[in-house]
């Protein structure tokens, strides 16, 4: 399991379409085979900034993820949104294990 954290800064004039088109692209990549989880969190002392905690099932589904409509489309609708350019940092999951990472029913 590789889970990828994704640091954004985002302007405050645009919180909220960044919120709405992240949701969208959240709700649409938790449909693709390769996805275990796809959260939006914000942080509490500051709320312009966020992590995408993406949780992917093999080595090729990021590649995979970014190669998705949704993905363009949220890509390119919140790029002049953020207040400096994401960063994101990768993980291998060592403890739950797989299973316990998707609230779909199996």
């Amino acid at each position: 399991m590789l889970v990828v954290h994704v640091q954004v800064h985002v302007k405050p004039e645009h919180l909220a379409a960044f919120i709405t088109a992240t949701r969208l692209n959240a709700e649409a990549s938790l449909k693709e085979p390769g996805v275990a989880r796809f959260d939006v969190v914000q942080q509490a002392d500051d709320p312009t900034r966020f992590v995408l905690v993406e949780a992917y099932k093999t080595a090729e589904a990021p590649a995979q993820h970014k190669e998705t409509a949704h993905y363009a489309a949220w890509r390119d609708a919140v790029v002049d949104m953020m207040a400096s350019p994401r960063t994101s940092v990768k993980y291998q999951s060592l403890c739950p294990d797989e299973p316990r990472w998707s609230t779909r029913d199996a």
